[in-house]
């Protein structure tokens, strides 16, 4: 799925990073090295990886490799994803080989997805998003820019999820739901009915708690 001549850099190095590197180690696509503004981490080893220094060595390599951000927080990944498109980098992306994905499925750049997940046809998923490990996406659901779905989530078909909206571990979302931007899903949600925009919602049926 992914092209192996390709070079990559991460942003970030932490544990999404971990995953990422893993990703890419099993799709045989070679990486130059990690980037992140902590000294402590600068010439320590992510995987065998090098983290190679902050975010001030970016331009040494815009033209070179393409760019993933390594960093799970969605306004934090947004916030570094428009520092790197203003820097005219180009992002990649990083699909686990065990994926399944159905047919006419869009994957936006800098989207990275994990292990042992299934995205049916007719799906369209955003820049710069994370597909955690095992999610089970419907057809023709439609996925925000930065959006994070966590593991185990399940979506029916024809859901819609804002950009910037992060939905917890082990939700559950059924058909024909929409889900506003900048948007919380508790953990073991279900959500049978919309959630607005800027909203925390949670429990079994999911309910607004609070605005934020």
């Amino acid at each position: 799925m992914l092209n192996n001549k390709e070079l990559y850099i991460i942003i970030g190095a932490g544990g999404h990073a971990q995953v990422i590197i893993d990703i890419l180690h099993k799709s045989e696509v070679s990486i130059k090295g990690l980037i992140d503004n902590s000294d402590k981490k600068h010439g320590t080893r992510i995987l065998g990886e090098e983290v190679l220094g902050g975010f001030d060595i970016i331009d040494q390599f815009k033209h070179k490799c393409k760019f993933l951000i390594g960093i799970g927080d969605n306004k934090i990944r947004c916030k570094i994803g428009i520092e790197l498109i203003e820097k005219e980098c180009q992002f990649g992306t990083a699909i686990h080989p065990n994926c399944i994905l159905g047919e006419d499925v869009v994957i936006g750049s800098g989207t990275v997805i994990m292990a042992g997940t299934v995205i049916n046809s007719g799906t369209k998923i955003g820049e710069n998003c994370i597909i955690n490990t095992s999610v089970s996406l419907d057809h023709d659901n439609i996925i925000g820019d930065y959006v994070h779905l966590s593991p185990g989530n399940v979506t029916g078909g024809m859901v819609r999820i804002g950009k910037l909206t992060w939905v917890g571990l082990g939700s559950r979302i059924i058909n024909n739901i929409t889900i506003g931007e900048s948007t919380i899903i508790g953990a073991g949600s279900v959500v049978i009915k919309d959630i607005p925009s800027h909203v925390m919602a949670a429990g079994v049926p999911a309910k607004v708690k609070k605005k934020i």
